[in-house]
């Protein structure tokens, strides 16, 4: 661990930074203010900021900046961010965290969750879940927060995160801050091309800030990579696969010349790789087999970029196998992150 030392405390720092689903622009002012102290030239446009080094055109990767938390959305009343009705109509039913948001009821319950103003950042108070419960009329999480009452509509609510970690594991809120911390580290490592911090990846908005760069400067690539994590359910399951990739999701085949040259950079280190939708498929399979239902192979950013771009931009992911997928206690193997480092530098400097 100590090789990454850096990684690691800069990793701590980003994780106090507060960015709940569309409320992102505090924590763009603090990955700025690390990027300019490199001398890496940002620029902010709506729902993004882009780093740029001496040679942009040398790579272009994406990382999603949201996290998920609640919105206060009338009196002593507070909702989960992502699936507010202003942006259910981004959603399509068909992502991991839609599909699955019913069994977050009881997950936060006890949860230090603090306030703060979503232009400046600034502290405006903290409380904890005491209750929550899902609204079948408005299709959302309640919550009910001791410490808040006073808290006025539209204030976004984080939740109070640390991180954690022995010899083996990080454990917090790691989606996707581990891997905006591995992007911001990576040009330290001497990376010049081209970065994007997306928002409100969660409420299926992201791709379209991401797109709108590409087609305000008339740039097409094949080459564009998606750093995330990805979850799976049991904590043996991190301990087979070091990174994940995919070829495919609902939307769109990932056609990246990126994906061979990662894969042979896997096998001449002996790094342990997955394809998700490949993983997915044969858990369908079973699940057929025993009369369960299907799971989706789920909607990404670079999937609808694809389809809305009919291929004329392409790509592929590098992805964190995780568990406790969208919560503040997110796992992952500290082997993972530095593979996947490991994997950029061979990609991008070497």
């Amino acid at each position: 661990m100590n090789i990454f030392e850096d990684y690691f405390d800069l990793l701590k720092q980003l994780i106090r930074s507060p960015s709940v689903v569309g409320a992102e622009y505090p924590y763009f002012f603090t990955l700025k203010r690390e990027l300019e102290e490199l001398g890496i030239q940002t620029t902010l446009y709506e729902g993004m900021l882009v780093a740029q080094g001496n040679d942009p055109n040398s790579g272009y990767i994406s990382s999603h900046v949201d996290r998920h938390g609640l919105i206060c959305t009338g009196p002593n009343e507070f909702q989960y961010a992502a699936y507010i009705s202003k942006n259910k109509g981004d959603l399509t039913g068909k992502s991991v965290s839609e599909q699955t948001y019913y069994s977050l009821v009881d997950r936060f319950i006890d949860q230090s969750v603090q306030a703060y103003n979503q232009c400046s950042g600034s502290y405006k108070g903290i409380g904890q879940i005491t209750s929550s419960y899902v609204c079948d009329r408005r299709k959302n999480l309640i919550f009910e927060i001791e410490g808040l009452e006073d808290i006025q509509a539209n204030t976004p609510i984080a939740f109070v995160d640390r991180l954690s970690s022995d010899d083996e594991y990080l454990s917090g809120q790691l989606d996707n801050v581990v891997t905006n911390a591995m992007v911001i580290y990576f040009y330290r490592l001497g990376y010049q091309g081209t970065a994007f911090f997306t928002a409100e990846e969660e409420a299926g908005k992201s791709w379209r800030y991401l797109l709108e760069w590409f087609q305000r400067f008339d740039i097409n690539t094949q080459e564009l990579l998606i750093v995330d994590t990805s979850p799976y359910t049991e904590i043996e399951m991190l301990e087979s696969r070091d990174i994940i990739f995919r070829k495919r999701d609902i939307h769109a085949s990932f056609k990246s010349p990126l994906l061979k040259r990662m894969t042979n950079i896997c096998k001449k280190h002996k790094i342990a790789y997955e394809y998700k939708d490949a993983y997915l498929k044969e858990k369908n399979k079973e699940a057929a087999q025993k009369g369960f239902a299907k799971s989706s192979l789920g909607s990404t950013e670079l999937g609808r970029i694809i389809l809305a771009t009919k291929g004329m931009i392409q790509g592929t992911t590098l992805q964190i196998p995780t568990i406790n997928y969208h919560t503040t206690n997110e796992t992952a193997r500290i082997k993972s992150i530095t593979q996947a480092i490991k994997i950029l530098r061979n990609l991008y400097l070497f």
